[in-house]
């Protein structure tokens, strides 16, 4: 017993020092290690948990797929896992395996998962068995923040044009829209000053002013 113990330490000790760093290996206790493969909810994605009995390692370790975080995976996809882990660790009886295990689904994890649906049902999980820190609970405070970033960003200066079109409570003024008659018909050409009269006196009329009709000065 003193041999696996000190066997199991050394086993420790060199899965600490090879995974250190690496975000996808995880230790839950001094028996118990996860490692995830593919990418954060990624259908084909999934994790392995592998547990040190007390006979590890001249007995296979206990092997589980039921974590929530494999909730997407089909049955077919983790039988087909579980089978080459239970072949490759009947190999190493005896041995430190559970960086072998690990390491053997990297080479294997596009033909293991080839069955898996993109859209598959979530299968329901035992809690009592994975326990509620297995859940992980989906946050969407960085869809949120990728949504606003899509947002048109205005520059100072058309803010500013914006604001200057608006009376500051963000309706625009009253006659925004009205045509400056003068100016259109210096832009349209001369006119007798009589027709210049009767359509200013026109536009007036029909904003409610009265405007006395200008008379040329006599040079």
């Amino acid at each position: 017993m003193a041999d696996l113990q000190e066997q199991r330490a050394e086993e420790l000790e060199a899965l600490q020092s090879i995974y250190e760093g690496d975000t996808n290996f995880k230790q839950l206790d001094q028996n118990t290690f996860q490692y995830k493969y593919g990418e954060d909810d990624h259908y084909k994605s999934f994790l392995v948990e592998i547990h040190w009995t007390g006979d590890y390692p001249n007995e296979m370790p206990k092997i589980n797929m039921d974590t929530f975080y494999n909730r997407n995976l089909i049955p077919e996809v983790k039988a087909k896992i579980l089978q080459a882990l239970s072949e490759e660790a009947e190999q190493w009886l005896g041995c430190g395996m559970t960086y072998t295990l690990f390491e053997c689904l990297k080479d294997r994890q596009i033909d293991l998962t080839a069955d898996q649906p993109e859209h598959a049902c979530t299968q329901s999980i035992d809690l009592d068995s994975v326990g509620v820190s297995a859940l992980k609970i989906s946050d969407n405070t960085d869809a949120n923040k990728r949504k606003e970033l899509k947002k048109e960003q205005l520059t100072k200066a058309q803010k500013r044009r914006q604001w200057e079109r608006t009376d500051h409570k963000g309706d625009r003024p009253r006659g925004w829209d009205w045509v400056d008659i003068v100016k259109h018909l210096s832009q349209t050409g001369s006119k007798d000053s009589s027709d210049v009269n009767a359509t200013i006196s026109g536009a007036n009329a029909s904003i409610g002013l009265t405007t006395p009709i200008l008379q040329p000065l006599n040079i």
